[in-house]
C-alpha cells in the first residue's frame, strides 16, 4: 500500500475531504435548527430569496440538484404555500417559481439564522486566512474543472 506523504495531493485531498464533510455536516445541523428537514428546501429558496423568480431549471443548476430532484422539490415546496409556479409573461414555455410571502417571511428568517451560524464556523479565520481560503479554494476548484476537460 502507497504512503500517504504530509503535503502530497493524497493527504491534502484527504485534509479537504474530512474538513468539507465536518462542514456540511455543520450546515445540515444549522439548517435544521432553522426548521427545514431537507437541504433542497432550504437552498431552493435561499436561491429565490437571492435571485429573484427563475425558471425551475435554472434553480436546479444553481443548486446542484437533477432535474427530477428539483422538481420534487419545487413540488413539495408549492404544497407548503412557499413558492408558486407560473408561466413567463416573455416565453410561455418558460414556468417561474416564485416566492410566496410566506416562503419569503420564512427564509429571510432562516437565512439569517444559518448565515450567523456559518459566520461562528469561519470566526476562527481571521480576515486575511479568509481571504487566502477563498482563494486558494477558487484555485484549486478552477484547476479540477480545467484538468477534467
Amino acid at each position: 500500500m502507497a504512503k500517504i506523504y504530509q503535503n502530497s495531493g493524497s493527504h491534502l485531498f484527504l485534509l479537504f475531504w474530512k474538513a468539507s464533510h465536518a462542514v456540511m455536516r455543520y450546515d445540515q445541523a444549522s439548517i435544521k435548527q432553522a426548521g427545514f428537514a431537507s437541504l433542497s428546501d432550504f437552498v431552493v429558496l435561499e436561491v429565490l430569496l437571492h435571485k429573484g423568480a427563475q425558471p425551475v431549471n435554472a434553480i436546479g443548476e444553481k443548486v446542484l440538484l437533477t432535474s427530477g430532484s428539483i422538481t420534487t422539490a419545487v413540488q413539495r415546496l408549492e404544497k407548503k404555500g412557499l413558492v408558486r409556479r407560473e408561466r413567463s409573461a416573455e416565453d410561455a414555455r418558460v414556468v417561474l417559481v416564485h416566492l410566496t410571502e410566506d416562503g419569503r417571511n420564512l427564509i429571510d428568517t432562516s437565512f439569517e439564522a444559518h448565515s450567523t451560524n456559518l459566520d461562528q464556523l469561519f470566526d476562527t479565520l481571521d480576515e486575511t486566512e479568509r481571504e487566502q481560503f477563498a482563494a486558494l479554494m477558487r484555485k484549486v476548484g478552477q484547476r479540477a474543472v480545467l484538468l477534467n476537460g
